[in-house]
């Protein structure tokens, strides 16, 4: 028998912080002759989650609202007309529910998860039959719920408007979620992977992972024309993932090669810059804000998934359900290279270890997460591009 309840985390407004991340149990609402309920077993966060209670999020918000994008579980009903799904398989939550198959447009733009209409973190949803996608066969749950987001720009970023094609140049800047998967995407496809990062330490990660060339920015402020000494015959770098806005766009017009792409993700590094749109010109290439993807490019992606066994790089810190708002401190507080999951619905089986200094909202945070706050915060002044990592 279905629940008639969930428990729910829920953004009630941009006026207090995470205070305003509220744990509480509401109605479930019916399942529609179109619509899934699904168990949702895993969620992921992303910078978007931590900016919305925050104010800071540049499209459409609606509160209160069931927090988080990113979610996979399990389907425990069906309407009616249902005809993609039926008990027992394994979903992914799609971030646009409207967005179903070529551009985005303005109507699918306000209907994210976790901004408009209620997202993932609960225990139930109910779901239109095309919100959602097959969860990848090869991956775990926990695995799957990082894909909503970061994975689907990234693939976005790499096909979405001109497929990538062996042989080609990849430039993914630092080791955020979307970079991380660009990566992996990218080496799957027989890419040139060029990887920009600031400590020896994330550079040997990021070798591992299979990067064919890593530049410490820090040591090497031109970075921009170092990759493209790097790229095949000097000639520049085909598809740039820009995720560092004011702090390094100026490098990826060095790098881009002619007819190149950039795909601008987000602007950890600020939005105000001195660039401006004539340098698609001087550099004879195209920049394009991404904004997720639809569910045909994730379907797509799934594919991929499974064919290349490909698997997340997720946090080693997994979080309890209850501990929703300690992972949004983690998230603040540590620099990331993997994505950050809660599981929940699964009884005892998982005991988180919390990071020391951010047990609990009330705590006075150190030194180091106060600057870490301060340089994340900085990062997403102003609005106009999707903040995503």
């Amino acid at each position: 028998m279905a629940p008639s309840s969930t428990k729910q985390w829920s953004v009630t407004g941009t006026d207090k912080d995470f205070d305003g991340l509220v744990f509480n149990e509401a109605p479930l609402p019916k399942v529609g002759d179109n619509d899934v309920l699904v168990k949702l077993h895993a969620a992921s966060l992303n910078y978007r989650d931590l900016i919305i209670p925050k104010g800071k999020y540049p499209f459409a918000t609606k509160f209160p609202v069931v927090a988080a994008s990113d979610g996979a579980g399990e389907v425990v009903e069906v309407g009616s007309k249902v005809s993609k799904w039926k008990k027992g398989d394994k979903v992914v939550t799609l971030f646009n529910q409207g967005h179903q198959y070529g551009p985005v447009d303005i109507p699918a733009s306000t209907t994210g998860l976790g901004g408009v209409l209620d997202g993932t973190l609960r225990q139930y949803g109910v779901f239109n039959e095309n919100g959602l996608v097959r969860a990848p066969k090869n991956l775990s749950l926990v695995e799957a719920s990082t894909l909503s987001c970061a994975a689907l720009t990234s693939w976005n970023a790499l096909y979405g408007l001109r497929q990538l094609k062996p042989g080609e140049t990849v430039l993914v800047q630092g080791t955020g979620g979307v970079s991380i998967f660009a990566l992996q995407f990218a080496k799957a496809a027989g890419a040139i992977v060029i990887a920009t990062t600031s400590s020896k330490e994330k550079a040997e990660t990021l070798k591992k992972l299979g990067a064919d060339h890593v530049i410490n920015y820090k040591e090497d402020p031109n970075w921009g024309e170092t990759a493209r000494k790097l790229s095949p015959g000097g000639a520049g770098v085909d598809h740039i993932v820009e995720v560092g806005g004011a702090g390094t766009i100026d490098q990826s017009f060095k790098a881009i090669k002619f007819e190149g792409i950039i795909s601008i993700i987000g602007f950890l590094g600020g939005a105000n810059t001195n660039t401006t749109i004539i340098s698609t010109l001087q550099s004879i290439c195209t920049a394009r804000g991404v904004y997720v993807g639809s569910r045909a490019l994730m379907e797509d992606m799934v594919a991929a998934i499974e064919a290349n066994d490909i698997h997340p790089v997720v946090d080693k810190e997994v979080f309890d359900f209850e501990k929703t708002k300690e992972a949004y401190q983690y998230m603040v507080c540590e620099p990331l290279f993997r994505m950050s999951s809660l599981r929940f619905g699964l009884g005892n089986v998982l005991t988180p270890i919390l990071n020391s200094g951010i047990r609990s909202t009330s705590e006075r945070w150190s030194s180091r997460s106060l600057k870490r706050y301060n340089e994340f915060m900085i990062g997403y002044e102003g609005v106009g591009n999707q903040l995503i990592m």
